[in-house]
Order: C-alpha cells, then structure tokens, then sequence
C-alpha cells in the first residue's frame, strides 16, 4: 500500500503536525486502501503563510502569463503521463466504472491545458484603456491575480474538480491552499506530485486533506486567504458565505441541484432513453448537475416508460475495474444510507418505485445499489425537491410546454436543464425560459471546459470554467493619470 499520510506545503511533503490520519476506503469492498495525512489547523496556518509569502514576495505572480503557461503545460504532461494508474486510483477511491475515471483524467489533463493558454493569451491585453468624459486625464483598467485561494473541492470528480480551481487559479497568478474531500483525496496527493515535477515554485500550490471541521474551517476562516472556491452542499455553501462576511472575502460557490429533464412527444424514443440515463445514472448520479427530475409529455410517456425500465435492467453493476460495469458502488457508507434513506422516504410520500432501489443479488459487500425508477412523484415530494446524490430517478409526466416550464421553474436550485425535442424553436423557447446557469438542448450533461458553468439561485455564485472560471481569480484595479501640462489649480491658484 502506497503511502499517503503526508501534506504538502510549500514545496515539501511533511507530516501532519498533530501525526493524524484517516483511511482511504475502497467503496467496492469497503477495504481500507490507504491512511491519508489529516492537516489541522496549525498545518492550514502554515501552508496559508506560505501562499501568502509565495503570492507577495514570490515570482509567481510576477511572471508573465508566458512563463506560468509553460508550467501548466507540464503538469497537464505529468498528468497524461500517468494517465491511467490516476484512472484506476480514482476507480478504487471513488468507485465510479475505469471508462468514467479515464475520461474525468483526461478531462483533468485538459483543463490544465486549457488554462495554460488563456494566460498566455493574456499577456497580449494586460490593460485596457477607459475612455474618459474630461481632458488631462488618462485611465486605464488593469487585471490583477486575487491573491491567496482557499479551494475547497467534492468527492465525486476529485481530480477533475481540483483542476477546475487550481488551473484557472495559479494561471492567473493566484497562490492555492486545496483541501480536497476526506472521502476521496488520493489523486488530490499525486496532484501534489505532479507539480512537484513540474517545478511549481514553492507555496504557489499547497494540498491538504483533512476532516472538514479540522481543516476546512481553519482554512476558510484564515485572515491571510483572500478568496474561497468552494464546490459541495448547499448547507456547507451558506456556512462559507457568512464566512466570507467576517472579513468581505471574495467568495465563488458551486452547490447542489435538483435539474430538470423535459422530454416532448415529438423525441426519437431512442434518443430520449439513452439521455435519460445518462443524465442521471453517470458516475453513479452523483452528479450536482444530474438531471433527476424527469418531466415527460402524456403521448410518449407509456413507450418510454417501458423501454426505460427494459435498459435500466440491463445496467452491469460491480467494481469500476471490472468490463462492462456501467454502475459502480456509491461513494461510501454514509452516502448509501443517504441514498437508500431517499428512496424509503419517497416511498412513504406517495411516489411510485417501479423498478430497483434495493442491493443487487451476490453483491453483499460494498456499497452496491440498484438504479431506481420512480413515477407519480408527487410536486411536494422531497424526492422531487432535494438532491439524492445517486441513481434515483423522478419521473411525472406533463400536458403542456407551459405546465413543464412550471414545474421545471418551480424549485430552489438552479444549477441545470434540459429539454428534448425535434422541434428546435420549442427548444431555444424552453432553454431561454428555464432558471438554470446550464441548459442542455437534446442531450444531458456534457461538460465542455470552454463554457461556463455554475448555477442560478441556491445553486451557487460566480461560474467556473472558460474564461468566466479564469476571471474568477482576478481584481481589477483603476489607473488613472493626469497629463495635460497646464496646472490643476483647483484649490491652489
């Protein structure tokens, strides 16, 4: 068993300074894999001092876009190079199919890539000049890095969601402290590895497992953190925000949803299945985005129904590493109480299971679980409300495009949508008229690193990726000049 049970701070791997730990645990067999260093909060104040020192008196910063493009460029070469004993990491700490995992690294690989160019790209627009309403003066707006970033990343992308915050963050010129989730930190710590390689200079990127309340905490609440980049709960989220408030940190959040899936009568029945189960049974649906609210009109909604559940029979359960595995086993234990929790709960509120929710036979160990399929679910359901985190589908069906628009609109969150039909003007129509920061149109969940992404209402603030993720991780500072050779001479004459 590799050793995990050191941090990284500042360009070295040290042990925890209280020695604890946590286990790493195989959620096909529920087999301890590694004992992963757990950081408190006197190893947060040391890796935030050293971003702290790397961002004000370090080179990082002051580098060109150019220079610092070269070393994201090495570590998205690092991260190819290992790009499938990464993927069977994640297989093991995560639990989703090796296919999943190797997209999610590859996607990882990409990010870096990504990032690497757009700051090259900024070196040739630094500033831009402001156009001024008096003479005599000059004014110019310029981009500067935010300074040190707390980033705070989930358990069900953990590499994939790291990149999303330190690539568009250290590309700016930012200096990271990430405390990835104690559920899967594994390639958080070969992350670390990678830009030790790559020769990242020291403190630019610090990496800290660790509970939440030990290390989270401190580290969101340090007064030398300039910035809080947090994907997870909405709770957690609200918890971060009057954090942010103590001391007016800037603060970007990427939470949860419940997103919506219309499906019209006109869909190829196909098609419609296929994106169904895509949107909702990828990576195990725990997917923030995962579109778990099925709204399907009345003419297709018997066909469908039958074909779904024919496909849904058809999904291989068992361990990521096994061929042809489509559903590997949730995260851990306390996800699958939560998600088998959901799924008794729905059933008490009137919804209708017409197909899985129970542990697949001969799978007795691991957190194992059928995809579930429920219909009729009633609007004031929490089934129909709250996030699952797991393969539980709600289905209803509708009349009308002005009753599906309703119903989709009508929830708190507002993270993503997406409606199906061979009608492209209906679809344009819905996309607009659905509250949500993404919309899929005839398809469900694909993820692009160029196009923004983050949510409306409680489910979040600011976006992510492209270059809205890139500007996430800037000031922008006023300059302004007088030039006219003729005095001020307005208080003295």
């Amino acid at each position: 068993m590799k050793s995990y049970n050191h941090l990284y701070i500042n360009g070295r791997w040290t042990q925890p300074v209280k020695g604890q730990t946590f286990p790493a645990i195989d959620p096909s067999d529920e087999t301890v894999i590694a004992e992963v260093g757990a950081a408190t909060a006197e190893d947060v104040d040391a890796a935030v001092k050293a971003a702290r020192e790397a961002f004000d008196h370090g080179p990082w910063p002051r580098m060109s876009g150019k220079e610092r493009a070269g070393y994201l460029r090495r570590i998205a070469g690092g991260i190819r190079a290992r790009l499938n004993d990464l993927a069977e990491l994640e297989v093991r700490d995560n639990g989703k199919p090796l296919p999943e995992a190797v997209w999610d690294i590859e996607d990882t690989a990409g990010c870096f890539d990504f990032y690497a160019d757009l700051a090259e790209r900024s070196d040739a627009q630094p500033e831009r000049a402001v156009e001024l309403s008096m003479e005599g003066f000059v004014s110019k707006a310029v981009k500067e890095p935010v300074g040190v970033v707390a980033a705070i990343t989930p358990w069900n992308f953990p590499m994939l969601m790291a990149s999303w915050k330190v690539a568009p963050a250290i590309a700016a010129g930012c200096t990271v402290v990430l405390k990835p989730s104690e559920v899967t930190s594994l390639t958080a710590l070969e992350m670390a590895a990678i830009c030790e390689e790559a020769e990242i200079p020291p403190g630019v990127v610090n990496i800290l497992p660790g509970i939440g309340i030990e290390a989270g905490a401190p580290l969101t609440e340090h007064p030398l953190v300039d910035k809080i980049a947090f994907t997870g709960s909405v709770p957690t989220g609200s918890k971060l925000m009057k954090v942010a408030a103590q001391d007016i940190k800037n603060v970007s959040l990427e939470l949860g949803g419940k997103s919506p899936l219309i499906i019209f009568d006109d869909c190829d029945l196909e098609d419609a299945v296929e994106w169904l189960m895509f949107g909702i049974f990828w990576n195990k649906g725990e997917v923030c985005s995962a579109t778990s609210r099925v709204l399907v009109q009345e003419n297709l909604y018997p066909k469908l129904m039958e074909r779904l559940v024919e496909e849904a029979r058809k999904l291989k359960i068992g361990n990521g590493m096994q061929d042809g595995v489509l559903l590997g086993p949730l995260v851990n234990a306390a996800q699958y109480e939560k998600v088998t929790g959901a799924i008794e709960a729905g059933k008490r509120d009137g919804a209708t299971l017409v197909y899985g929710g129970e542990r697949p036979a001969g799978l007795e160990k691991g957190y194992y679980l059928e995809p579930a399929i429920f219909v009729d679910v009633p609007e004031d359901c929490d089934l129909w409300k709250e996030e699952v985190f797991g393969p539980v589908v709600a289905i209803r069906r509708f009349a009308t495009e002005e009753e599906a628009v309703r119903v989709a609109n009508d929830s708190e969150y507002g993270l993503a949508g997406a409606v199906m039909s061979k009608d492209l003007e209906r679809c344009e129509r819905v996309a607009r008229d659905l509250q949500a920061g993404i919309i899929w149109i005839n398809c469900s969940q694909p993820t692009f690193v160029e196009a923004p992404w983050g949510g409306y209402k409680k489910s979040g603030i600011g976006r992510e990726l492209g270059e809205w993720g890139y500007e996430n991780y800037f000031e922008t500072k006023q300059i302004t000049s007088y030039v006219s050779d003729k005095p001020w001479g307005w208080f003295i004459k």
